[in-house]
Formats: structure tokens, sequence, C-alpha cells
């Protein structure tokens, strides 16, 4: 499919987050289903998910002599690495070393090893034992596990891996609250370590891409908070230097979320969304930028009801997106409404109507809806079926103080470029 992300999308992710991704283009007609089910084999053999394995090595009609071994292979490592952090799980059980422990986790790892006889290498099995629960689709304990090691390791290079996987493991169980809070330690983590540019800059990629799991899998709140991230300074910059394919998610965030705030806060993400897909034209185009290209700088309303036509198919391709397609159309044809009726003093309701691909009837309720929602200044004359709107004029002050506002936010973003890049 032209327009499909996956080839895009999947180098920032982890094999065990490009599975569901897999799991959803199948059947599709975007890609071929064997070999679909060859890179899920290829993707997977890697880990530790043996039985998974085998019934894939069978379906692709494969007989990997290999799996037997490595599944015993997994058994008994597993075994061994439960043997081997027992002493850590019972210490850490015991109320008497709970009610013990501080912030501060130099001094509770010199507790532990004064008073308990925990070494740094016995707590540092718990990651490695996490990691391993991690590589055998054991997401919940693997999480636990990380929990614990996070919460009494100093490493920080082994934390801020720890934290990455407690974020992919809360991901994988849907355990979204939880998720939006690791993303919260992922952020911190990435803006206070002593990273390079060009590092910082990778692993706020990976943010990105990651984070698209909570945001559209979480309702309204997801979508919210996706603008407050993408939006951030450091971030839409990333965006634009590196990832500009993001902007069909920041698009749909912005216009299928509404403005669970107020109008105003609404409005300001729309105006900072029109700007950066403007900026972004000759980096990246697809219906949905082209979609607001043609409302909101071109005034095209004609290209806007083409490029919507197209939207709807790109959203149903697209595994974060197919869930908020027809909210996402709705809001967009409230918007073409909106601006439709902006730029005339009489509205041809039929006109309308056809332009949102609605019924007369359908298309007299919609208008009708809107103006009491909007509130409008404006009446339907029923004699002739259109809408007469009465617009306030704007003087030239304000239109200088909104243009200045534009220019102030594109210096803030070619400063910070320069910063970060």
């Amino acid at each position: 499919m032209e327009y499909d992300l996956t080839q895009k999308t999947l180098p920032f992710l982890d094999r065990h987050l490009i599975y569901p991704l897999l799991q959803f283009l199948k059947g599709r007609g975007v890609y071929n289903d064997t070999e679909l089910l060859q890179l899920e084999y290829d993707l997977l053999k890697d880990t530790n998910m043996t039985d998974y394995l085998v019934e894939l090595s069978k379906e692709l009609g494969q007989n990997d002599a290999d799996l037997q071994a490595k599944k015993e292979n997994v058994v008994k490592t597993l075994a061994e690495l439960e043997e081997a952090t027992k002493p850590v799980f019972e210490v850490l059980e015991n109320p008497e070393v709970v009610s013990e422990l501080k912030e501060n986790k130099t001094q509770n790892q010199a507790l532990l090893t004064s008073k308990y006889g925990l070494s740094v290498e016995q707590i540092n099995l718990l990651y490695k034992f996490g990691q391993f629960q991690y590589n055998a689709g054991r997401y919940q304990a693997a999480s636990d596990i990380l929990y614990h090691f996070r919460a009494l390791s100093t490493d920080p290079e082994l934390v801020a891996s720890a934290t990455w996987g407690r974020f992919a493991c809360e991901i994988l169980t849907s355990q979204w609250d939880s998720v939006l809070e690791e993303l919260g330690k992922l952020r911190d983590s990435v803006d206070s370590r002593s990273l390079d540019p060009q590092q910082q800059l990778h692993q706020r990629m990976w943010v990105i891409h990651w984070s698209l799991f909570p945001f559209f899998q979480n309702d309204t709140k997801g979508k919210d908070a996706l603008c407050d991230l993408f939006f951030s300074s450091s971030y839409i910059s990333t965006i634009q230097a590196a990832c500009p394919w993001i902007l069909r998610y920041l698009v749909v965030a912005v216009i299928a979320g509404g403005h669970p705030h107020t109008a105003s806060v609404f409005q300001k993400r729309l105006k900072d969304l029109v700007r950066v897909v403007g900026q972004e034209e000759y980096e990246y185009r697809d219906p949905l930028t082209r979609f607001v290209k043609s409302l909101y700088i071109d005034y095209s309303f004609e290209d806007a009801q083409n490029q919507l036509a197209d939207c709807e198919k790109v959203l149903k391709q697209d595994f974060f997106l197919a869930d908020s397609a027809d909210a996402f159309l709705e809001s967009a044809r409230k918007l073409m409404s909106q601006v439709y009726c902006r730029v005339h003093q009489r509205v041809d309701i039929a006109q309308l109507s056809q332009t949102l691909n609605l019924t007369q009837e359908q298309g007299e309720k919609w208008i009708a809806n809107l103006i009491k929602d909007s509130r409008m200044d404006a009446k339907i004359d029923e004699s002739d079926s259109t809408v007469i709107l009465n617009h306030p004029s704007v003087s030239v002050y304000q239109q200088v103080i909104e243009k200045t506002k534009g220019l102030t936010f594109r210096s803030s973003q070619v400063l910070n470029q320069g910063v970060t890049i």
C-alpha cells in the first residue's frame, strides 16, 4: 500500500512490539500473508518463545530440529535463574527489610550487603532474570522482576535499560495507566542522562515510536498526552528533523482527540499543527497531512474532500489508527464545516452536504448541530435551504499579533533544532 508506514516504524520498535503489528497486517492485502509469517518467525527465532516458534515452524512447513534442544535449554536456564535469585526475593519479601530501605539506593545497597549478604552481582541477576522472562514472552513476570531490580540498582545504564523493558512489558500487557507512568520515567531518563546530541536524538525517536501504543489505545486521555509530548519543543524538533512521518499520528491526535480541556487549547494545537504540516510539506505528505494543508493553508474544499476519502483508507490500514478512524472522520467533517462557514456569508446546505458526503437531510441536521455547538452567529433560511452567517471583523492589530505568534513559534523551533541536532 502506498501510504503504509510499517517499514518506517519497524526499525524503532523492539521485536516483541513488532509482533502485534504483524498480526494486524495479516489478511489485509497489504503484504503477502506467507511472507508475514516468515518475517514473524525470523523476528522471534532468537527469543525464548520456543513453544510459539514450534507452531510457526509447522505453519511454514518447516522442521527446525534445533527448536527442541533450545526449548530444553530455556527450561534449564529459567530454573537456574529462579534458584540464583531466590535469596534476593527472600530478602525483599522480608517486611523488616522493606521498612529499613530508604530513598538513597547507595545506602540501601550497603545495607543489603552488610546486613543481609546480598552482593551487587546478585542484584544484577534480577536484571538478567527479568530480561530472560521478557524474551520468553512472560511479560508480567518480567515487569515485576525489573521493577524490583530498578528499585535496588545503582547502575545507571542497567536502570535505563530496565525502564525500557518495563515500558515494553506494560504495553504488551495493556496496563495503560502504568505505561504512561513508565513513559514519564523514560522521558526523564533520556532528558537527564549525559548523552551526546546524536544519541539523545535517537533515544527520543524510540520514545516517540513506542509511545504510539498507549497514546492510541487509551481513548481521549492518550491522544491528549500525545499532543503534550509531541508538541514539546525537543520532541517536535525531533519529529521534524528525523521522523516526519509521525506527523500522521499528530494530525489524528489533534483532530480526533478534540479538546478535552478547553476550545482554546484545541485551537492552539490546531494552529501549531497547521504550521508544522506546512513547514514539512516537502519532507512528508500523505492524505492526512494533505487534508490539513488543503483545508487550512490552501482553503481548497474540493481537495480537502478528496483527501478525506483517502484518509479513511489509510486510517483503517494503520495498526495504531484503525480504531480512531470514525472519530477522525467525524471531527474532520466538523472542521470542514466550520472553515466553510467561516469563509462564506451564505451557505447552500445542499452544496455543503455534497462537500461532506452527506445526504440533504443529514446535511440539514449537521449544520443545525454545528451552529448550536460552535455558537455561530447564524440563522437558517428554510425558504431556499441556505444558512446566513454574520462574521465579526478582525482588527488589523489582532491580525498582526497572530502573525507574530507564528513567527515566534517557528523561531523557537529553528533555535531548538540547532541546539539538539
